[in-house]
């Protein structure tokens, strides 16, 4: 890693203070993924006629279906991509997460459709996810896996061996140790995105997606820091279509490095009049990810002015890659160098603010990042499941 991407990884403190802390590898892992999304569009560009191949193959049947599971964040994964995809590859993609698929496989399995399993795994050793995995092997005639992991040693990673499939194991400084993913999830979702619309075409656009990613990074750390001292005890994410899925990690982020001591909620900003926006009082920060389609943007656009005319939440605060949103500057993430980038492009410079206000947020309650759950009643690698069989049943 370069010296000055390490300075810029802690974040305004020094390696031995964040190591007393319990913050070094959160740090450095948020602030690495500029450069893991280079190097892990390397490595797919470097294999790029293979994965095709693959894909071309499997996906031939007009009626194949791909699923994208994985279980906590490695399943946001596909709610962020399944829409995106589907569009790209003129296929039924569909996002279920593994804790789904192993509790009631006969609802979600189909034998006779041809079916790509894309199985997502930081350390690829979830019991979900390898039971889902062997669930669909017995559920489904015509079967294919692609398993994307950060883990050479994990069981996901030999799965797809010996004809099962294909496996893409990405830079193993993506193996987050820290507790919560971060550089995982972003370079997870990349090599995916990368994989399915595909490698040559996603190459000219990595260097603006890592710079953007970057100057998020470097330009709002402060920001995040302060924002993270103001007082909140409810946080909103709002996002429309693949944005929803962001949101849903972003809250996860927060809950996760805070031990649960912030409430948090995710919805679509159409969704968030239904009912949830009751949630939002004084103490209420709300961020909304604004898409750059124009019409899908009106709508983010919609809610965040509804939300300045109720004056009830004590912030509100827009990610955006273009300007126009009608905000203070010092309540806008601006984006840099992606204005007229697809939506999907957006995903990885947009995550790194909910990243870096969780990261302080874990700081400001005298919480370990690395670690926050003291008692060990939640684990980096997921515990105490037990899989039960489905003979006879």
């Amino acid at each position: 890693m370069p010296d000055t991407l390490i300075n810029e990884a802690l974040f305004g403190f020094d390696e031995k203070t964040l190591e007393q802390r319990g913050g070094l590898w959160t740090a450095r892992e948020i602030a690495q993924q500029p450069q893991m999304l280079r190097e892990t569009q390397a490595l797919l560009f470097a294999r790029r006629d293979e994965i095709a191949a693959f894909l071309k193959t499997v996906l031939a049947p007009a009626n194949a279906r791909v699923i994208l599971t994985g279980a906590g964040t490695s399943a946001f994964i596909g709610t962020c991509l399944a829409p995106v995809l589907a569009t790209e590859l003129k296929r039924r993609v569909e996002a279920i997460p593994t804790t789904d698929l192993v509790c009631a496989p006969q609802l979600y399995f189909e034998a006779d459709t041809p079916t790509l399993l894309v199985s997502f795994g930081r350390s690829g050793n979830s019991p979900e996810s390898v039971a889902a995995v062997e669930l669909a092997d017995r559920f489904v005639t015509t079967l294919q896996h692609l398993v994307i992991t950060c883990n050479e040693e994990g069981a996901l990673a030999g799965y797809a061996a010996g004809g099962r499939g294909l496996t893409i194991l990405l830079p193993e400084a993506t193996h987050d140790r820290s507790f919560a993913m971060t550089s995982s999830f972003s370079c997870m979702t990349f090599a995916a995105l990368s994989a399915f619309t595909g490698v040559e075409k996603l190459q000219p656009r990595v260097d603006a997606i890592a710079e953007a990613t970057q100057g998020a990074i470097a330009d709002y750390s402060d920001m995040l820091k302060t924002a993270a001292g103001e007082g909140y005890e409810r946080i909103v994410y709002l996002g429309s279509h693949i944005f929803q899925g962001l949101a849903r990690e972003s809250g996860l982020k927060l809950l996760e490095l805070t031990n649960g001591a912030l409430v948090t909620m995710f919805d679509s900003p159409l969704g968030f009049r239904h009912g949830p926006k009751t949630i939002v009082n004084a103490k209420t920060l709300v961020v909304v990810f604004f898409s750059n389609d124009a019409y899908t943007r009106s709508y983010d656009a919609d809610l965040l002015d509804e939300l300045r005319r109720d004056n009830d939440a004590a912030r509100v605060v827009a990610i955006t890659a273009q300007d126009g949103v009608g905000l203070d500057t010092a309540d806008i993430i601006r984006v840099k160098g992606l204005e007229t980038a697809g939506d999907a492009d957006l995903l990885f410079p947009y995550i790194v603010a909910p990243q870096i206000f969780a990261f302080y947020q874990s700081l400001r309650h005298n919480l370990t990042p690395d670690k926050p759950n003291a008692s060990g009643t939640v684990n980096r690698v997921v515990q105490g499941v037990r899989i039960h069989s489905i003979e006879g049943r």
